[in-house]
């Protein structure tokens, strides 16, 4: 036996001896058979193709009018047979049909057998005769709805014992009977009754409208609501610092986003003629913040003033944008904008810039000058201090270059060499294009530092400081640096002659110590309460450098590692308690 012919069998186990009992009558139905079972889907070729056993009920009516009429054609169960209905429904509908084919058929035969209800008779003879034999059933189209009622599926079983065939008016009264009405394929109705598969085949005779929810409403957005703080490093190991453009400029009247409105939904129909309701689209409202205002149509969100064009939150809002020509010198003064900054040339020595949004400066930051930015700092061509510059930013910094600095950044550092600077950052620090050096100073990250080169062939001091809290202790420094300072001022004060100008300096620089001491004892306990942390949460951060010079101090918590000689393609970090060079 060929595989072919095993794979067959036990499909069609049924079905091959129908084929020798066809054998047995003729021929001619022999080769109409043969056809029959050879066109036949199998399961494993058609999913909707619904599995029934050997000794199914089905099969056992199929084998009785058989053997009544000498010749029908084999059961095609096919839940779809031009692939139009969604995988999903097949197989939820599969299983119920099975149930449900099971149930009926088994009633059916017993009914057959005298065990249930009699079918209808022509006269009382003829229920007199029937009384005394099996019981005459007419043909019997079933149906079958699927469970959201979309669609109904017929199967229509043969007259038993004799009983009325299959009719048109039969197949419309079952269709009335069972209140389906809409989308039935009345073409199938009116051939059905005189084809050749009439019996024991499955037919899609009604199809509903499904429902079609609306789609939600949208906003389109022609400005960037995340701002990817990242610079690339191109193939010959540079930065372009001018690519980091962080200001993105709308003019007066300019759209920012569109609304598109929400649509309504379609509702369906089922084939017993109900309606199924479909939900409509959810709108959604413009992001309107600060200097924009909302279209007289209402689906654009317009910018009121020309500026930066910045998404916080729940809603895109318009800073004013600050733009500066050329140097921050004695022709312009120190700035202090409650938005962004535009600085085409440098920042002067002894000026001081100060935003609440982003500062970018096309040139170089001077020595003795101070830049504090709420938002992001670009400075394209670096940061050249004295020891006395002073730099903080509440995001990150991107800069060519810094020395001789003081750097405080909320979140990361990205730069090409950093020189004989104090830095305080919160994030990471990267120092791995251009010459990717950090050489003396005191650079401290909470999280990792990356650089090329640590130290120098000079073996200069460089400390570097991972974990812990490094823009609080920065804070903290400044403030006690502030109170003394103040305390130093009012010695002098107290010393002076008495005076109305006295009395009033007096009050102030009391005030001012007042409030100074009383920072300085908040930012105390917020340290005291991140030391009594778990030591994992503090030790976890980490050091990854090409070559690390000898004088160069690792601090990780309480423990430090002083490097004796030359270290290559290095990882530093805390393990167990204990700084580990790897």
């Amino acid at each position: 036996m060929s595989v072919k012919e095993k794979i067959l069998s036990l499909l069609f186990g049924h079905q091959k001896k129908a084929t020798n009992e066809a054998v047995r009558a003729g021929p001619t139905t022999q080769a109409e058979e043969v056809l029959e079972v050879s066109v036949t889907d199998s399961p494993l070729q058609n999913p909707a193709y619904v599995e029934l056993p050997q000794g199914h009920a089905l099969n056992i009516l199929y084998d009785q009018r058989r053997k009544e009429t000498g010749y029908l054609p084999t059961p095609r169960l096919c839940l779809d047979e031009n692939d139009i209905l969604p995988p999903e429904l097949i197989q939820r509908e599969k299983l119920r049909l099975r149930t449900a084919l099971t149930t009926f058929c088994s009633a059916r035969l017993r009914e057959a057998k005298g065990k249930g209800p009699k079918a209808k008779t022509k006269s009382q003879k003829e229920l007199e005769e029937e009384l005394e034999g099996p019981p005459v059933l007419d043909a019997f189209p079933y149906l079958f709805l699927s469970a959201d009622k979309l669609y109904a599926w017929l199967i229509v079983f043969p007259p038993m014992n004799l009983g009325e065939e299959l009719s048109r008016d039969l197949l419309y009264q079952a269709l009335v009977t069972q209140d389906i009405t809409y989308g039935v394929d009345r073409r199938l109705i009116d051939h059905l009754s005189h084809d050749d598969r009439r019996y024991f085949t499955l037919y899609l005779v009604a199809k509903g409208t499904p429902a079609f929810d609306g789609r939600n409403g949208n906003i389109i957005d022609n400005f960037p609501r995340t701002i990817e703080r990242v610079l690339e490093v191109d193939e010959y190991d540079q930065v372009d610092y001018t690519a980091l453009n962080l200001i993105y400029n709308a003019e007066e009247g300019q759209e920012i986003c569109r609304l598109i409105e929400p649509t309504e939904g379609e509702p369906g129909r089922t084939v017993t003629d109900q309606e199924i309701p479909a939900k409509s689209g959810k709108p959604v409202p413009l992001p309107k913040g600060r200097n924009t205002e909302i279209s007289e149509d209402g689906t654009q969100l317009l910018a009121s003033i020309a500026g930066h064009v910045e998404f916080s939150g729940r809603s895109f809002q318009v800073k004013p944008v600050l733009d500066i020509p050329g140097n921050v010198d004695f022709s312009v003064g120190d700035l202090n904008f409650l938005g962004d900054i535009n600085i085409q040339g440098d920042v002067l020595s002894g000026f001081t810039v100060r935003a609440m949004g982003n500062i970018h400066v096309g040139g170089v930051v001077e020595a003795g000058s101070t830049v504090e930015a709420g938002g992001d700092l670009v400075v394209v061509k670096g940061i050249l201090g004295d020891g006395s510059t002073t730099i903080q930013s509440q995001r990150s910094i991107f800069s060519k270059y810094i020395e001789n600095s003081v750097i405080c950044v909320r979140e990361n550092v990205q730069t090409d060499c950093i020189i004989n600077s104090h830095l305080y950052c919160g994030g990471e620090i990267l120092v791995q294009s251009g010459r990717g050096s950090i050489m003396g100073g005191r650079i401290w990250a909470a999280h990792k530092i990356s650089a090329k080169t640590i130290g120098s062939l000079s073996e200069c001091k460089t400390s570097i400081l991972l974990g812990g809290s490094p823009c609080i202790n920065f804070e903290r420094e400044a403030v006690q640096q502030e109170v003394s300072t103040l305390e130093t001022n009012l010695e002098k004060l107290e010393c002076q002659p008495d005076s109305p100008v006295k009395n009033s300096l007096l009050s102030k620089t009391k005030l001012k110590l007042t409030t100074a001491e009383l920072k300085l004892r908040q930012l105390e306990e917020i340290l005291e309460a991140r030391a009594a942390q778990p030591a994992e949460e503090k030790q976890n951060g980490k050091l990854e450098c090409g070559i690390a010079y000898p004088r160069t101090e690792i601090r990780i918590g309480e423990e430090m590692l002083r490097l004796q000689q030359i270290s290559r393609n290095c990882v530093v970090k805390m393990v167990q308690g204990e700084i580990l060079l790897m």
